[in-house]
């Protein structure tokens, strides 16, 4: 595959997002943004999204929303507990090797259904439902477990908030190491993968897991 010379930067990249989120917050739309559907002809021939968003289905959660973002800007690929599975991995691949998007950002929520599920599981609360139900589990299960472990005094909602975050990191350094294509491409500088944690009450997105390259994007503070 050929990689598309005029692609955004990881650092403008992440720039980008952060801006969008910001309006988010304050409630404001970018006249780009809410404009980008006039777009719709000219994206027929193509798209060239400057961000690969893997996150969660919630439907309190959609990236584009959040992010303040138009048609053809996110390449979103959404599943519960933003886990990592092969077809999310070749997802993410196909995305950087063909468009040439160097930013590829895991997006955790709070309150997150498929996490809290597999919380309760493992505190032995409740049961899974289904084998497809279980596989998504099963992904999240081993930093599920190790926040019980290590975070056992904690609150149900400190640990709550504990896997949400090891879940984003266990996800992020699975697309780092459990792919020759992407990590080829970020021991080459081509790619970044970072995490994020998104709070639904107040539409912030926290941005961690972030390479130094990057951390002058990020709001202050």
């Amino acid at each position: 595959m050929t990689t598309p010379q005029n692609t955004v930067s990881p650092l403008e990249a992440m720039r980008r997002l952060v801006a969008g989120n910001q309006r988010y917050k304050s409630d404001t739309r970018s006249v780009t943004a809410l404009a980008s559907q006039l777009q719709r002809t000219g994206l027929a021939a193509g798209q060239s999204p400057f961000a690969i968003v893997l996150c969660c289905s919630d439907s309190r959660a959609p990236a584009e929303i959040l992010f303040d973002q138009g048609l053809g800007d996110l390449f979103v690929i959404r599943v519960a507990g933003n886990i990592v599975a092969p077809s999310g991995i070749g997802s993410a691949e196909f995305a950087a090797a063909t468009f040439g998007t160097r930013l590829v950002v895991v997006m955790g929520h709070s309150s997150c259904g498929a996490v809290t599920a597999t919380l309760q599981v493992l505190r032995g609360e409740s049961t899974v439902a289904s084998d497809n139900i279980r596989d998504i589990v099963d992904r999240i299960r081993p930093s599920a477990q190790t926040v019980l472990e290590v975070g056992k005094d904690r609150s149900p909602e400190l640990q709550l908030n504990d896997a949400i975050r090891a879940n984003v990191r266990n996800a992020v350094d699975h697309l780092r190491h459990g792919s020759r294509i992407l990590e080829d491409m970020v021991n080459s500088g081509q790619l970044v993968i970072a995490g994020a944690v998104y709070d639904i009450a107040t539409g912030d997105v926290e941005f961690f897991d972030v390479p130094e390259s990057l951390r002058e994007a990020l709001p202050a503070g």
